[in-house]
């Protein structure tokens, strides 16, 4: 069927690229609360069951490594049978999981919740991203900053309400309302999702190391490079997660989270400000780097802006018990921690080609979920010493990454690209043939509508 609607692109606007890209960035948008408006309901949820905040907490780590392990998986559905119905099924299971929360009267079922929303949420980013860069291939960090955008940015719109209604009527009602809404939104956006048509074609020349070849999530993960490129992801996700789930217990310690702050002639508690404003960045800074690493290069706009979280986190801990000097420093962690759900998928599609791209990329987004792993020792590198010692590890791994992506990750992938884009004589008779070998053609989609 998807092959079929497929061929009606003329008659269909939606099927022209860029509104591909506007639907999958709202669906994004939709599903960003489960994570980032999280943190809002974990007090309430102490304060009514009287379970710890590690315990609470631990449910945010089961849905991060959900969402991210999954989504190979679920990248591999959408390569072999189209977006709409990956997407479809992640609206589902999105909405049915804070249904289960509103309904959550034991840890064991919001645990079951979390692993449900993150099925759901994994769905609809890994295949979002992925039909992104596949039909973008000459735009790739643009396009895949553009729709990561949506998930960074689109809570800023939704967490003034969310937070409004669990004071006004408690957070049952809220997961309750807001899972319907945004389950059943997203479930109608899915059936206007659609793959591109691609076709086979020499790769277009490029200021910066492209290849030619297209390698599946087999193929791409016994190569040292992509272990590498993973290596990078987990260190830099690493400190932006642990701001994402400790920012409001890190308020609440310093004594500010409460503090009423104006803007605009509207007041509101710091922390629902600041929460507000860091999700705006996190939005702007996904196709803003994008866009700069089209133009000079993934591992150059790497270096810069990871070593800028890393001063950026080093602020915080010096600054960050002031109020106004919070909410920038924390909204300058997250502009610059946002950039990486745009610039690795952009590099791992430059790396290993355009065919395999939902698969490949939704493999190396597990790299978030092994970072979310380090989410519950940030609580305890605080009891231990304090928030100053979790900001300067995180400080410490997030520099060190930059500097390794300017001067260990470029030379290493460009070597390796140049090396498989002339295989010797006679490989391109064989490329392309049987199974387990990589395809040699970069793959470009029909520019219908356009």
């Amino acid at each position: 069927m998807d092959d079929i609607t497929q061929q009606s692109t003329t008659r269909n606007s939606w099927r022209n690229r860029w509104w591909q890209l506007v639907i999958g960035m709202v669906c994004m948008a939709l599903v960003a609360n489960l994570q980032y408006a999280w943190t809002l309901f974990v007090a309430p949820m102490h304060a009514r069951h009287h379970w710890s905040e590690a315990s609470i907490q631990l449910a945010f780590s089961i849905f991060i490594l959900t969402e991210t392990w999954l989504v190979p998986f679920e990248g591999w559905l959408v390569d072999r049978f189209g977006p709409r119905p990956v997407v479809a099924a992640g609206a589902v299971c999105a909405g049915l999981s804070w249904i289960l929360n509103s309904h959550a009267t034991t840890l064991g079922m919001l645990y079951f919740a979390a692993v449900i929303g993150g099925i759901g949420a994994g769905g609809v980013y890994g295949t979002c991203v992925g039909n992104a860069l596949k039909w973008f291939p000459d735009r790739r960090g643009l396009a895949a900053g553009l729709t990561a955008a949506g998930f960074g940015a689109g809570a800023a719109l939704t967490v003034i309400p969310i937070a409004n209604m669990i004071t006004r009527r408690g957070y049952e009602d809220t997961f309750l309302f807001f899972g319907i809404v945004q389950g059943v939104s997203i479930l109608l956006l899915a059936m206007l999702l659609t793959r591109p048509i691609l076709r086979q074609q020499g790769a277009r020349k490029s200021r910066f190391a492209v290849s030619k070849v297209d390698f599946t999530s087999r193929q791409m993960i016994k190569t040292p490079v992509f272990w590498v490129i993973y290596a990078s992801f987990v260190a830099v996700a690493a400190g932006g997660l642990m701001a994402t789930a400790q920012i409001g217990p890190i308020a609440k310690d310093w004594g500010i989270a409460r503090i009423p702050m104006s803007v605009f002639g509207a007041t509101l508690p710091l922390l629902t400000l600041t929460l507000s404003i860091d999700n705006i960045f996190n939005g702007l800074t996904r196709p803003l780097s994008g866009f700069i690493s089209d133009k000079i290069g993934r591992e150059n706009t790497m270096f810069v802006i990871f070593i800028g979280e890393g001063l950026a986190l080093l602020g915080m801990m010096q600054f960050g018990t002031n109020p106004y000097a919070f909410m920038v420093f924390a909204a300058l962690i997250f502009l610059f921690w946002g950039e990486i759900f745009s610039i690795f998928p952009a590099t791992c599609a430059d790396t290993f080609g355009s065919k395999y791209a939902a698969a490949n990329a939704g493999t190396l987004y597990t790299a978030k979920g092994t970072a979310s792993l380090l989410v519950p020792i940030a609580s305890v590198l605080a009891a231990t010493g304090g928030w100053n010692l979790v900001f300067i590890v995180s400080a410490v791994i997030t520099i060190t990454a930059g500097v390794c992506a300017k001067f260990i990750l470029e030379p290493m992938r460009r070597r390796w690209i140049e090396s498989h884009n002339q295989p010797p004589q006679g490989a391109l008779a064989v490329a392309g043939h049987g199974n387990g070998n990589a395809s040699r053609m970069s793959h470009w989609p029909e520019q219908t509508g356009e």
